[in-house]
């Protein structure tokens, strides 16, 4: 059986006759009675029976035609879904990342552009977030470190000073700003090992080599929240990722540059792929948005000063 034998059958039944089929869809009879005839001879049944001069359904011709009736129509609705895929109206689109906040912003800037697309988020670690990525559980991963790999295609999107935060009644509080050398022996609480923030921290303290008291180690941005505004010491955060508090105050790092990333990355083998593409797209046109904002900024600073 091929499938213009059927497509013949459905063709025939629906317009009523071969002649009707033939001018419909601009086939010519004769073929129309082969294709029928050899579907006719392969499995020894009748389609279509002698009415007089005219050829009608038998009951198996009636019985095929809701089966290919149903064929045609899944046909039909696949061809639409991979069209509408295409064109990126319908379609899943996967993403793990180490942070909530960057990938929000990547999201809802997305889901502007292709509001069909449905969107799946997924919080882990990094060598969670990378497994992931590896084994097709996500589309894309959004990471704040990442390795040199010639399997992975990485886009840098933003970067973020790390600042210090204390309770508000910490003889830090009303600074403007403070340097790493005035941390020598105060009480730190720090995220858990593997923490980007953290590396980021503790590099810049090893380069002015100052040695904080490391009081207690969390693996909770929010825990190590809570352990600040009960007191037990300060602790340090990625800018972006402050959430502001009565409690807490925020404190700029002077003289050193300490800051947190969020890289894009997908594999190589899968850029090509629509979806991926265009999510590639917005986030490369966010980045560049904020660094032209960026470069507004240095320029009226540059412009105020004498």
């Amino acid at each position: 059986m091929r499938y213009t034998q059927l497509r013949s059958f459905h063709n025939v039944a629906n317009a009523g006759g071969f002649n009707a089929a033939a001018e419909t869809f601009n086939i010519s009879q004769p073929t129309l009675t082969a294709q029928v005839g050899a579907l006719e001879d392969e499995f020894g049944v009748e389609l279509f029976v002698k009415r007089g001069r005219r050829r009608e359904l038998s009951d198996t011709g009636r019985q095929l035609l809701a089966i290919t009736t149903r064929l045609f129509a899944e046909e039909a609705e696949a061809l639409a879904f991979l069209s509408e895929t295409r064109e990126l109206r319908t379609g899943r689109l996967s993403i793990s990342a180490v942070g909530p906040f960057h990938v929000t912003e990547m999201l809802a800037a997305f889901n502007q552009a292709y509001p069909g697309i449905e969107l799946a988020v997924k919080i882990g670690n990094s060598t969670e977030v990378l497994d992931d990525l590896a084994s097709y559980r996500c589309d894309v991963a959004v990471l704040a470190y990442i390795d040199e790999d010639d399997r992975l295609l990485t886009i840098p999107y933003r970067r973020h000073p790390v600042a210090l935060f204390v309770r508000r009644d910490h003889r830090f509080a009303d600074r403007s700003s403070i340097r790493l050398t005035e941390l020598e022996s105060e009480p730190m609480i720090v995220r858990e090992l593997g923490s980007t923030t953290r590396r980021a921290f503790e590099n810049a303290l090893a380069r002015t080599n100052t040695k904080p008291r490391l009081v207690m180690e969390i693996g909770s941005r929010e825990a190590v929240r809570e352990a600040v505004i009960r007191g037990l010491g300060i602790s340090y955060v990625s800018e972006a990722e402050f959430v502001p508090d009565e409690n807490l105050r925020l404190i700029p790092i002077e003289g050193a540059e300490v800051y947190t990333y969020a890289h894009v990355v997908v594999l190589k083998q899968r850029e090509a792929s629509r979806v991926i593409t265009a999510f590639l797209t917005v986030v490369r046109g966010m980045r560049e948005m904020f660094d032209a904002a960026a470069r507004i900024n240095r320029q009226a600073r540059a412009d105020r000063l004498p």
